[in-house]
Parts: C-alpha cells; structure tokens; sequence
C-alpha cells in the first residue's frame, strides 16, 4: 500500500471514532444524561477540526510535490511559456484565496465552540466589508479574464503566413491527419464521400486536393509555426498535446483552429528527460465513447531538413489510391499530371534542393 493509501486510510478512521463518539454523546443526551456532555462533544469536535486542518493541508502538501512533475510535463512550445505562467498566476490567486478561507473557517469551529454562559453576537451588515469583498475579487478576476482573453486571441488568431498547415480530424476512436502536397494547399473535402477507403472524403474534383496525403503520425518542423485546423466526423472530441500546451475541442459541424511552434525536437526532449522511448502525443481528453482510450496519435518534432525530407517521400492519397481518382467523373489530364508531377511553386519549408530530389 502507498504512503497516500495509508494516509487515507489513517484520516477514515479518525473521522470513524470521531462519528462514533458523536454518536455515543446524542445517544446519552437523549436518554436524559447530563447536558455537560454537550460541552465535551463540542470540545472534542473543535480539536477534530484543528487536527483535521493541519493533517490534511500536510497531506495537500505532500500530494502536490510528488505529483508536480506529472501535472507538469516539460513545455516545448514558444506560447507554452506564457500559458503556464498565466495558469500559474491564476493558481496562486485561488490558492491563497482558498488557504485562508478554511484555516478560518478551522479555526473558527475551534475558537467559538460551545461555552456555556457564551451568547452569540448578531452582526447583520457592513458597507465596507462588503465593499472590500467584492471590489478585490472583481478586479483580481477582471486582471485574469483580460490575461486569458489576450493570450486566446493570439493562439487562435491568424497564423504567420508561412505556417505548416495540417488538419487533424477526431473519429470514433481514432485520429486522421491530413496535409496539403506540394502546392502548400488543402483540398476540398465532403462526409457524403467518405467510405473505407476514403475517410476524410477527399473530393479529388478540387485540384487542390490531389496531392495531399495522409500519415499516420504528425511531423511537424522544429521552430517553425504550424497550424492545425481541426474537425471532428460524429462526436465531441478534443486535441489535446501536453507538451505543447495545445487544447482545443473538434466540433462536428464547427472546425476549429490552433497554432503553435515547438521549440524542441523528438530527441532533444528524449535526452532532457532521460527518456529513449519519449514521444510527444496527441490525445483526446473529452470521454467520447467505448474507445475513448484508444484515441492517441504520436507527434514527431524533426528538425527542419529532417521535416523535408519526411515530406519529400509522402505519397499523395490519390496516388496511392487511383480507383478512388477514377471515380470521379470531372477528373481530367491536369488532375492525373498534378497527381505525380511537381508544380513550379512549392512552400517554403521545402526548399529548391529538396524538390529537385523529387
């Protein structure tokens, strides 16, 4: 059993003798005993409440150091920095606040316990307590929101122009991601074409979309932007990356966006955490069904020439699926040469030599 299994354990059956006693007490008050056991119950009860303060804010204490560097996996993102410490700010607002409400509302029930010949002081109102009590939190809360609101515009504004540009969709019970092909361009897409072998519905009459691909784990470049336009194909779901600091819901029906630029690779990382087997992850973090858990995709942060060589050697969904080209009726020479030849213009994170290799 754990140290915190232990402790748990120890705290019931305080609060089990102490039931007991109370029990004990009633039971003899309402049997006509002696009503100085009032007295001795309400004693008893006060230093429960002082014991129960200083065990358990110990016990708070202990379970949020040894738990910090899982609630705090390492940040690997520019905006990252500016995330945490706005939630850190935001925690040592409600943390205070929440300390020093129950060490009084504690030590209070110690203090004022029963005293017999003690009669109560009736304190119906103060215009300055009141005033004190709402004006602080007030501007507290209005300096947070206005925090947070900065910081949410900024991630889900517009992206630097030259941004990589993915889109990653959530399913039952898995993630689809999709990139544009070398025109830096995603194609249209439409759920009444989606089937076992087309599931994002790729409409391959766009010539936009022709030459993207799908993979089955996301690259992205390392101190590069990258956008990702998210979606979701029949429930909520969420795209959650820890060490990005990225959460943003995939809404059916309402797509949705976040950019961010990671600051460390997939080996950088591994070495700071002394970790060979580390990889960054994407997961989902609304439950969204039976299959929730298996709803994970691993991210892979390359260095930049690594990034465009990975994009050099996809194939676009067309290409590996010709049938599904076939198929449709508006497809024409441009589509098929579009397919399997470089156009002229590519993006910039794939530069002339890397394309020629194409």
């Amino acid at each position: 059993m754990t140290t915190l299994g232990i402790l748990l354990v120890l705290a019931l059956l305080l609060v089990v003798f102490g039931l007991l006693f109370r029990l004990q007490i009633l039971t003899s008050i309402f049997s006509g005993s002696s009503t100085r056991e009032v007295g001795t119950s309400n004693r008893v009860n006060a230093i429960l409440c002082l014991i129960f303060l200083v065990v358990g804010g110990a016990a708070f204490a202990w379970s949020f150091a040894d738990s910090y560097d899982k609630m705090n996996p390492p940040i690997a993102s520019v905006h990252g920095l500016a995330t945490e410490k706005m939630f850190w700010s935001s925690m040592i607002v409600i943390g205070i606040a929440f300390v020093l409400t129950q060490v009084l509302l504690f030590w209070y029930s110690y203090k004022y316990q029963h005293q017999d010949g003690r009669r109560a002081f009736f304190f119906p109102h103060n215009n300055k307590i009141e005033v004190i009590w709402t004006l602080i939190p007030a501007i507290v809360m209005a300096a947070l929101v206005f925090a947070g609101w900065k910081e949410w515009t900024r991630i889900t504004g517009p992206a630097p122009k030259d941004s990589v540009v993915l889109e990653v969709m959530g399913k039952q019970f898995n993630w689809l991601v999709r990139y544009p092909g070398r025109d830096q361009k995603l194609g249209v897409v439409n759920y009444r074409l989606i089937d076992a072998t087309n599931e994002f519905g790729f409409d391959l009459s766009d010539q936009n979309g022709v030459d993207d691909f799908t993979a089955g784990e996301i690259h992205v470049p390392k101190g590069h932007p990258v956008l990702l336009r998210i979606r979701s194909r029949d429930v909520l779901h969420a795209v959650y990356m820890p060490n990005f600091r990225v959460q943003m819901y995939a809404v059916p029906g309402m797509p949705t966006k976040f950019w961010f630029t990671p600051t460390k690779t997939t080996d950088e990382m591994r070495a700071q955490m002394g970790n060979p087997n580390f990889n960054y992850e994407l997961a989902c973090n609304q439950i969204c069904g039976r299959g929730h858990f298996a709803m994970k995709m691993s991210i892979v942060v390359d260095e930049p020439d690594d990034y465009v060589n990975w994009f050099a050697q996809q194939k676009s969904f067309s290409e590996q699926n010709p049938d599904v080209l076939a198929s449709f009726k508006q497809k024409s020479d441009k589509l098929v040469e579009k397919a399997t030849v470089v156009p002229t213009t590519a993006a910039a994170v794939v530069p002339a030599a890397a394309k020629a290799s194409l």
